[in-house]
């Protein structure tokens, strides 16, 4: 599939938007991504705005790595809410990568067709957190569509449309010293494969492929790779903690020798293989690892 350049979804499209680490320590996570090349934005409380002007906390904050094709988040605990809770529990199963999120033009419209193919569904819920930006203190703002807790077992699996491009992606944070430059896929060990390719491809309204690793969705851009525990550990070297796992996801890097030189420098360990440099997490940011590639077509699961 030729993959959509447009850093926002059209019309039907949906993209893989970003993915989310959800962490102890703020801080350390925030370093830990530093520490593997990344260049994170400044920490930030996220809230729901109310119609009167208010404001209350959603329970969790973040810091990301924006890149010119989505991003990758970290999500802190700000608050004893019921998201702040549903991050506390995620990890008590394992430290890690807990949030897939796809982006769409009309987060209200999925919202509706997914609950039409009896999947339950929270309200939708408008989101934003305050940003600094090169002309002052501004707010990025989203329309979330989440799936009931417990419907999707892999983790908080939401759709959202983004109202403020201009504060979510500003040029000033896109340019990290590890070259990357693109989010492209997700990948998730089950213990049944088919149940869980099958439950994705409802909710994204989008056919199973099936890959050497196993079933894929595969969307306008970004695709979600399922795949048994043992191929897993297989691609990444890693046994899953437990199931299901979001043990990995994939990174477009500019150039893979000037990555491996951020890795080294940083004391991070990696394997090369055809093409391919896969480096585990640091421990802030949980288990699980990234697999980088200048060209997507050399993901052992694309080929």
């Amino acid at each position: 599939m030729e993959e959509c350049a447009r850093q926002l979804p059209a019309g039907e499209q949906i993209f893989l938007d970003h993915v989310g680490h959800f962490a102890a320590d703020r801080v350390a996570a925030g370093a830990a991504l530093a520490q593997a090349g990344f260049a994170p934005t400044p920490p930030s409380v996220q809230v729901n705005p109310a119609p009167d002007g208010t404001a209350t906390p959603t329970g969790t904050g973040n810091v990301t790595a924006m890149f010119s094709r989505g991003y990758v988040e970290v999500l802190f605990k700000t608050a004893d809410t019921p998201l702040g809770r549903q991050l506390d529990t995620a990890r008590e199963r394992y430290p890690g990568v807990h949030l897939i999120a796809f982006a769409v033009a009309d987060a209200a419209a999925h919202h509706e067709r997914v609950a039409q193919a009896g999947m339950p569904m929270q309200p939708l819920v408008s989101m934003q957190r305050p940003v600094d930006t090169a002309d002052g203190p501004d707010v990025a703002a989203f329309t979330v569509a989440r799936l009931s807790p417990g419907v999707m077992p892999e983790g908080r699996i939401q759709m959202l449309t983004h109202h403020t491009e201009h504060t979510v992606w500003q040029p000033r944070w896109l340019t990290h010293p590890n070259g990357a430059t693109a989010l492209l896929d997700a990948v998730i060990a089950v213990g049944d494969t088919a149940e869980a390719a099958a439950r994705f491809s409802r909710f994204l309204g989008r056919p199973v492929r099936d890959t050497p690793a196993g079933p894929a969705i595969a969307l306008d851009r970004g695709r979600v790779q399922i795949t048994t525990p043992d191929t897993l550990r297989d691609l990444i070297g890693r046994v899953p903690p437990s199931l299901p796992f979001i043990g990995a996801y994939a990174l477009v890097v500019t150039s893979l020798a000037v990555l491996k030189g951020v890795l080294t420098q940083a004391g991070l360990s990696f394997v090369e293989r055809d093409g391919v440099v896969t480096a585990a997490f640091p421990e802030p940011l949980g288990q699980g690892a990234w697999v980088f590639v200048e060209d997507a077509a050399a993901l052992p699961w694309r080929r």
